[in-house]
């Protein structure tokens, strides 16, 4: 069950970044995080409302409020990130992530086997080759390279806390709904001061108007990523972390696969061996 809801993580995340990234080229990207958490605090809030979430409120809501508030930064980092490009390197570097629940695993005692060890180095280095590494071309703005590095670190540790935020189903459609909730306030906030300063809500031209015709994709990118969050949690709480980790990041493999379907991007040498790297060292993690 480890591997099942780890690789249902990997594409609900790949496709909620690929969603994501068109997205911030229509509207702001902070204004892309605010509406579409929206949307996914509204929904989990009848969830927990009809299944009585709230009687497992307690202590452990801390690590939910904490991934709230660490979520928004990495997001809109990441967003930020693609919007600079280029993909081929803010992709593979946004793996790097995985470096924090798979390092405190190993912390806490977590040993895989032989196998698995194989198979945590050959899926990461597939992921990478998957996203498409440029080893010529532009220079890449440091500023796209340092918004990724806090966007892979925050993420790794929205993994680390929202699995430590609940041990019941019910449990944890409480805790996703706080760690939205504290997503939406800190963003809010964030955008507000934002335009306090000048900086743009909406954009040039389109108004409101551009942000209602896009509901149907906020809401999809809003809630195809509480769903990862929720499937990582499930994995992580019923295997190795350090295997949860590894096949959750499998994502950029999606996203490469999302922009070959949709927009007839066309995948290079690198990111079909990429893929098939990830295969592997995803079959061997199952059954090491």
């Amino acid at each position: 069950m480890t591997a099942l809801f780890a690789l249902a993580t990997s594409l609900l995340w790949g496709l909620a970044d690929f969603g994501g990234g068109l997205l911030t080229r229509r509207l702001p990207a902070l204004t892309v995080v605010v509406a579409s958490q929206t949307i996914a605090t509204a929904v989990l809030g009848v969830i927990v409302i009809a299944t009585g979430g709230w009687s497992e409120a307690g202590p452990q809501l801390w690590f939910a409020v904490g991934a709230g508030l660490v979520g928004p930064v990495a997001m809109l980092s990441f967003y930020k990130a693609l919007a600079l490009g280029p993909m081929g390197v803010v992709s593979p570097l946004g793996t790097l992530g995985v470096a924090v629940p798979v390092g405190i695993g190993l912390v806490l005692g977590e040993r895989p086997g032989v196998l698995q060890y194989a198979g945590i180095a050959v899926a990461v280095s597939g992921v990478v080759l998957a996203g498409g590494p440029q080893w010529r071309g532009a220079p890449v703005q440091r500023q796209a390279i340092a918004l990724t590095l806090v966007a892979a670190f925050g993420f790794g540790g929205v993994m680390v806390l929202i699995a430590e935020a609940s041990t019941t189903l019910t449990g944890l459609f409480l805790a996703l709904f706080v760690q939205r909730l504290t997503n939406v306030i800190a963003g809010g906030a964030a955008l507000y001061v934002s335009v306090r300063r000048g900086g743009k809500a909406l954009p040039e031209g389109a108004g409101w108007g551009a942000v209602w015709s896009a509901v149907p994709a906020l809401a999809f990118v809003g809630l195809a990523d509480v769903a990862a969050n929720g499937t990582y949690s499930l994995a992580a709480q019923s295997g190795p972390v350090t295997v949860a980790a590894v096949l959750a990041s499998l994502y950029p493999v999606v996203t490469a696969l999302a922009a070959r379907g949709v927009l007839s991007e066309r995948l290079r040498g690198v990111q079909a061996a990429g893929a098939g790297l990830a295969l592997v060292g995803t079959v061997l993690l199952a059954s090491g």
